[in-house]
């Protein structure tokens, strides 16, 4: 793990903590839609508010070990990025779910597409 070079590195550790955040995000999803009859765009937009909090906690400490950053600062920045992605998500689900894709493959998709933007301006932006 450690002689792998610093970028790789950093999106293995944003990768293991993204599937954790999703883990958090799918499970309130599929528990708001299944158990609560709730529409799955609201659900998914619950369940990515929490996947971003979980995110947030475990890539500040792990992926990025940002200490030196105060956490208000840093977690404002890291909310508007994740609420951008948090529109892309909703925006790529509804779309996919447009051409007859269960909710969970569209989720699926999204999911994928918008861990690029979320790398990408955690590394540059928020964690720089």
């Amino acid at each position: 793990w450690d002689r792998q070079p610093p970028e790789r590195q950093r999106f293995l550790r944003f990768a293991v903590v993204g599937s954790i955040a999703t883990g958090v995000h799918y499970a309130i999803l599929i528990a708001l839609v299944e158990i609560g009859h709730v529409k799955p765009l609201i659900a998914t937009t619950f369940g990515y508010c929490f996947g971003v909090i979980t995110s947030y906690t475990l890539n500040r400490r792990f992926t990025f070990r940002d200490t030196a950053a105060p956490v208000a600062s840093s977690f404002l920045k890291f909310v508007l990025l994740y609420g951008i992605g948090a529109v892309l998500n909703g925006t790529i689900m509804s779309t996919v779910m447009s051409f007859g894709a269960p909710y969970l493959i569209a989720q699926v998709v999204a999911t994928g597409l918008v861990m690029v933007w979320n790398f990408l301006g955690a590394r540059f932006v928020v964690f720089r």
